[in-house]
């Protein structure tokens, strides 16, 4: 364990002008508020938060960060309060030592409200200030270094879990690689053991195999460069045995058909120099198609850059080697940390982490636990790709992205109002995934809203997130503008008008805390119309329910309304524009519509009928045909030429019967209403090709 003359002397050396009191305050409070307490290890408990401050000074932190990592238990494990802290060592760290607290009780597996909260509060904290991250990771590290001194396997276990699902890509988002690879080493050795022994026990093999030919292949391209008149460090290694492990996993080989295990890294002084170091290793080696990527001119999302690149080295080995400069090295290695190192400055989120800026608008918007730690892994986890708007702004995304993710990554206003995208000038739907490189015009339309059916492809939480809150507002509106109609048919079925005071009655009765939570109520079917017929009127609704409906009561139109948010047509019967409809109210769900002819009507309880109209603008439904045709080439076709003559768009096409001489096709087509259908029937069964023709 450091000394703190040494833990002082460490900061010292980097940076003269620390605060060196507040570090010697901050060693000395921390050291008598855990005074006894042990470690797993049987170490004092004190020894982990000084491990932590002392991984980061590695990185040349400032002191207030090391003050933190030295305090950070202290709130959780010992009587400290927040309010001691804030008075001895000041606002910045113990704003910092609380957003650290916040994180160190999040579950990987516990999707819960408690997970969900802490990991709220925590992306906060780091919103606000960085480093409360820089601390939170260093912790981690240390507490995976001693993982193996716990005793209760099912405990390690989910502390590597939580390592590899949480804090492992935290650390590779903010470009951290070394803290990642050692978590993701120390988290796969404790989840994976069989695997992880065999595959270093392999790698031991095939060094001894090989001798020292990592070295002797960095000596060479070093040799090569310092020909052209490029001095470069150059370094190899194999690559770290969870990487490994992932590549055979997912290209399904063994360890010896991985012929890109070896990496080598130069390093010069200049971005110059990168460009032509590559030109000339690929003068001496032929490049393996496919493998480059220029990180420089395009860098990653958390600030990485090199040039990468993949040859064949003599003996048709594939070799991995990186180009960069010294200080895109330190940015490769320590991530976001290396800022303080080349700058002594704090780097705001605003401004170097983007990405950050996403997960806080995503739970500001976020309905539920649930969807706040989907949208945050999905922000966090996935690989990029990098796409460009037509004025040549690059916009990265998640491998898998389409335009509507590019639409929201703009702008939350043109995500909303998207109806298309022109991908490298070609017209292309809005669920098209998007490829590295590509450049993409959203096109928009001031009416056009957020549809349901985007979140079928939408993958990023950006923008799943905003879909769902527009969807919500949009359900609650419609949902209280139904609910109000539902409500003024029950009032016109009491015996006697009612006045205001009876509502304000109902209310309390009924145990609803407002008039909108009463009509969100009646249009979910969580109260039934006999439920608030006696809330309004004790006495009123066995009276009422076999009155009949006043003469001046018409059908709820559902023209305004959307479907899949405050409705759903039903799948049984297929109701088009010109049906007669009616409503089914399930609870706590939205309204179904039938057609009036529908036979599963006959199951449904009079009391959750709604009478519904579709309204003077309704048009374009899917209804459900049934063709029966002659078993002879160019019969389907002669189906579709029909349909497209009528303007009906196929949707769906099955083939539902057959034998020698016809077959029965069930089609789902898409139709402007009922006279419409009624048409397209009566030219169907027109055509020769066509046996018989009924809707379903």
């Amino acid at each position: 364990m450091l000394r703190q003359y040494e833990l002082v002397d460490r900061v010292l050396d980097y940076d003269p002008s620390a605060d060196e009191a507040l570090l010697n305050r901050a060693y000395v409070f921390s050291m008598q508020a855990h005074g006894s307490q042990k470690r797993a290890s049987g170490d004092p408990y004190f020894s982990h938060p000084i491990e932590v401050a002392g991984i980061l000074t590695d990185l040349h932190l400032d002191d207030e960060t090391i003050a933190t990592a030295i305090l950070h238990d202290t709130i959780e494990d010992t009587v400290a309060t927040p309010e001691e802290i804030l008075a001895k060592f000041g606002p910045s760290v113990a704003r910092m030592v609380d957003g650290v607290t916040k994180l160190s009780k999040i579950e990987a597996q516990t999707e819960n409200e408690r997970a969900a909260e802490n990991l709220r509060k925590f992306l906060l904290a780091m919103s606000d200030d960085i480093r409360v991250l820089l601390v939170k990771l260093a912790d981690r590290l240390h507490n995976m270094r001693t993982l193996h001194h716990i005793a209760k396997p099912e405990k390690r276990q989910r502390i590597a879990r939580e390592t590899m699902d949480i804090y492992a890509p935290l650390a590779e988002r903010i470009g951290m690689y070394e803290f990642m690879k050692e978590m993701q080493t120390l988290a796969f050795r404790e989840l994976e053991p069989e695997a992880y022994e065999s595959i270093t026990k392999r790698l031991a093999l095939l060094k001894e195999g090989g001798g020292d030919r990592i070295a002797k292949i960095a000596s060479g391209l070093k040799l090569l460069l310092s020909r052209a008149g490029i001095e470069a460090e150059v370094s190899g290694r194999e690559k770290h045995p969870y990487s490994i492990w992932k590549k055979m996993s997912e290209r399904h080989v063994s360890l010896e058909q991985l012929s890109d295990i070896m990496a080598f890294r130069a390093i010069v002084d200049t971005e110059e120099q990168c460009y032509r170091a590559l030109g000339i290793i690929h003068r001496r080696w032929p490049m393996v198609p496919g493998r480059f990527k220029d990180y420089i001119s395009t860098p990653k999302r958390n600030g990485y850059r090199s040039l990468h690149t993949t040859v064949m080295h003599a003996g048709n080995q594939r070799v991995e080697v990186q180009i960069r400069t010294h200080e895109m090295h330190a940015q490769a290695e320590y991530g976001l940390a290396a800022h303080w190192a080349y700058k002594q400055d704090a780097v705001r989120p605003d401004t170097q982490v983007s990405w950050i800026r996403d997960l806080v608008e995503i739970l500001e918007n976020a309905a539920s636990p649930e969807e706040l730690l989907e949208h945050t892994r999905m922000a966090m986890y996935q690989d990029r790709i990098f796409a460009f708007t037509p004025a040549g702004e690059l916009i990265q995304l998640p491998k898998g992205a389409t335009p509507i993710d590019f639409a929201y990554a703009v702008h939350t206003d043109l995500g909303d109002q998207a109806v298309g995208a022109k991908i490298n000038g070609r017209v292309v739907p809005l669920r098209t995934p998007i490829a590295n490189g590509d450049q993409v015009r959203v096109l928009r339309s001031k009416a056009q809203q957020p549809q349901a059916n985007w979140l079928n492809f939408a993958i990023t939480g950006k923008a799943r997130a905003a879909i769902r809150r527009h969807l919500r507002h949009r359900a609650r509106d419609e949902t209280f503008a139904m609910g109000r109609k539902l409500y003024e048919e029950i009032v016109a079925r009491l015996p006697v008008p009612i006045g205001d005071a009876a509502l304000d009655d109902a209310l309390k009765r009924l145990k609803l805390a407002d008039e909108d939570a009463l009509m969100d109520a009646i249009a979910q079917r969580r109260v039934t119309d006999a439920q608030v017929m006696e809330a309004l009127m004790p006495g009123s609704a066995d009276s009422a329910d076999a009155a009949p409906l006043p003469p001046q009561q018409q059908a709820i139109t559902i023209t305004g309304l959307t479907p899949g948010v405050t409705f759903d047509l039903a799948e049984c019967c297929h109701p088009v524009p010109g049906d007669r409809i009616v409503g089914i109210r399930r609870p706590g769900e939205g309204i179904e519509v039938h057609s009036i002819t529908c036979e599963r009507l006959a199951d449904e309880e009079a009391e959750d009928w709604v009478d519904l109209a579709w309204g003077e603008n309704a048009e374009g439904a899917v209804a459900r045909i049934a063709v029966t045709l002659k078993n002879e080439p160019g019969a389907l076709g002669a189906v579709a030429t029909i349909m497209g003559a009528h303007k009906a768009n196929i949707l769906g096409l099955r083939l539902d019967n057959r034998d020698t001489t016809f077959h029965t096709n069930i089609i789902d087509v898409e139709v402007r209403d009922a006279p419409h259908l009624m048409r397209l029937l009566g030219a169907l069964s027109a055509a020769d090709v066509v046996s018989s023709v009924e809707r379903v």
